[in-house]
């Protein structure tokens, strides 16, 4: 089976599978618990400065999503950083340090925006032997309004700022947590890269209230009759994550800044994708939060796996599908595609009839018997009904040939490369000429 081993930033661990600074990773017990099922590092629940911790509500801390099967699509959270006193985690995490040297431990760290508690904790987590520290400056709810957190995070000055301050103070790699709370996510990362840190890590929470009691009428979780806005997580948030990555990765600016992927990885090919847009690892909380710490075995058997049919080693993953990624305008307006309906394998349904028929574009014809064809000369190739079959592969969308002539348009399919940058009727475009 192919390797796993893993290097991010010089941090070793035998795989890139890391548990996320979260509730799964509070504790040395469950992060025992959590190498002994195979993860290859854990970032530990997020540290305050010493004194009094912070206090959590006793009450549900958890909102959910749901598909029609129950299956969970997103919690939000509204849990607090760790509750425990800092002497705690600290002896705990050079206990766990010392007895798996082999796993990645970092540091989750969120003290006040200020020079003097930043450089107070920092020695205290080197001596635990943590191998990275990582800057959270994304929990968007509780700490956000003591101006930190999200707050921090969303004033790419202030990443610059603190990043710098760690990276004066510290020997350990520093790894900026970005919110997914903000417009354009390549600022925050360019000023993290800028402060020096040597990695980003996203996406964290996305800001979110997930339900309403219709009885109580409070948002959920309800605590006695009120409820807040939460952070977003699960499955439900990949597509985000995945963007917003692609985005550091891809930007000048940014480039070749590591980058620790997070946001619903859920299953070895959830990890592959974040990989392939250009991250060196993957870190996980809900999956573990859902399945147990044991999921992890799936998600190293089947990313090993995947790599052997590809005879692909780990590194070479990274960042295959980057180069890839391109703004609209440079898309190939020449390719053509329909829709193709391969009938041995349709059930009948009409759903992909109902779907182009009500709210596309009237390509589908539904014929005695029920069954569905499709009209080329209405069909933009929107992959609408793809998307709604519930049969995989029934249907398909399939290029014409170079030389056919489209029954919508009426032009003739080309070979060469056209988009919007030189399309007649971009005015840009036309301007240039």
């Amino acid at each position: 089976m192919a390797s796993l081993s893993s290097e991010f930033l010089g941090i070793k661990s035998p795989n890139p599978f890391w548990l996320a600074s979260a509730p799964p990773t509070d504790k040395e017990y469950n992060i025992v618990r959590a190498f002994k099922a195979g993860w290859g590092g854990v970032v530990w629940k997020t540290l305050g400065e010493a004194g009094p911790p912070v206090v959590n509500v006793n009450g549900p801390r958890y909102g959910a999503i749901w598909g029609a099967d129950r299956r969970l699509l997103g919690l939000n959270n509204i849990e607090l950083i760790t509750d425990r006193p800092l002497e705690v985690n600290l002896r705990e995490m050079k206990t766990v340090k010392r007895d798996w040297p082999d796993r990645a431990l970092i540091a989750s760290i969120m003290v006040p925006c200020e020079e003097a508690a930043w450089k107070a904790i920092l020695p205290l987590v080197e001596e635990t032997g943590a191998d990275g520290i990582e800057l959270n400056f994304g929990c968007p709810h509780g700490m956000s309004e003591r101006g930190m957190g999200s707050a921090v995070g969303q004033v790419p000055e202030y990443i610059e700022m603190v990043a710098r301050w760690c990276k004066q103070t510290t020997r350990m790699p520093v790894i900026v947590k970005l919110t997914p709370n903000i417009t354009d996510i390549r600022k925050p990362a360019a000023a993290a890269k800028a402060g020096g840190a040597d990695a980003v890590s996203l996406i964290n929470t996305i800001n979110s209230i997930t339900a309403v009691d219709l009885d109580s009428f409070a948002p959920e979780p309800t605590i006695d009759g009120k409820g807040s806005h939460g952070g977003y997580c699960g499955p439900a948030v990949k597509p985000i994550a995945l963007s917003m990555v692609s985005e550091i990765a891809r930007d000048p600016e940014t480039a070749g800044l590591p980058i620790s992927g997070i946001g619903g990885v859920t299953t070895w090919r959830d990890a592959a994708e974040f990989m392939a847009l250009g991250c060196g690892n993957v870190q996980v909380c809900t999956a573990a939060m859902t399945y147990g710490f044991a999921i992890v075995k799936e998600m190293t058997a089947g990313l090993s796996d995947y790599l052997d049919g590809k005879d692909m080693a780990l590194a070479d993953l990274v960042g295959r599908a980057t180069p890839n990624v391109t703004d609209w305008q440079n898309l190939n307006l020449n390719y053509v595609t329909k829709a193709r309906i391969d009938q041995d394998s349709c059930i009948k349904c009409g759903r992909c009839f109902a779907a182009c028929e009500d709210t596309s574009h009237q390509a589908i014809a539904m014929k005695p018997g029920r069954v569905f064809e499709v009209l080329d000369d209405e069909c933009v190739a929107c992959n609408l009904c793809v998307n709604v079959c519930p049969v995989e592969n029934c249907i398909t969308m399939e290029r014409l040939d170079v030389g056919a002539t489209d029954p919508r348009t009426g032009k003739v399919v080309v070979e060469e490369h056209g988009d919007w940058t030189a399309h007649p009727n971009n005015p840009g475009a036309v301007a240039a000429e």
